[in-house]
């Protein structure tokens, strides 16, 4: 059993943000579906027998989705994703911004549930690990300039630094 999980609060969209994800990353699967009873209705203002949360696994990391209402919003502060070759940040990316999502700055974009995601390729961290303050600055400042993350681009930019 997974000891932290990530619990994501939606409106009314739990589900079918749920089937969305476990739709686009590999190794996931939907879980368990909880819906809301005579007690909760009172308390949490929504219908009896609507949605209330819905596990679902991401490739292998754990998550509930709850419908809670409109009264809290996702933030740029959370989902990070590293991919290890460009071609998965490219399919990850039209992806997630497909139907309604859009691209933000050096890498972040929002789906169209509103949940931000930055779409990272790995050698990314390599190279901000690297002790190479000049080159590092280099890499940054094309970073600066990108929606979607150019791994070939980044790394470009770090050799010139």
């Amino acid at each position: 059993m997974q000891k932290i999980v990530t619990h994501l609060w939606f409106d009314d969209q739990a589900e079918a943000a749920a089937r969305f994800y476990v739709s686009i990353f590999k190794q996931s699967r939907l879980g368990e579906i909880a819906y809301y009873t005579d007690s909760m209705v009172e308390v949490a203002g929504r219908p009896k027998g609507s949605v209330m949360t819905v596990t679902f696994e991401l490739n292998g990391q754990q998550f509930i989705a709850l419908n809670g209402g409109p009264m809290f919003k996702f933030s740029e502060a959370i989902s990070l994703v590293n991919c290890e070759s460009q071609s998965e940040v490219d399919e990850l990316w039209n992806k997630l911004t497909a139907d309604g999502g859009s691209e933000q700055p050096c890498g972040w974009l929002k789906d169209k549930y509103g949940l931000s995601w930055q779409i990272v390729p790995v050698a990314l961290e390599k190279l901000l690990h690297s002790g190479q303050p000049k080159k590092i600055d280099k890499m940054l400042q094309a970073m600066l300039t990108m929606k979607k993350l150019d791994a070939g681009k980044l790394q470009e930019a770090y050799e010139r630094g």
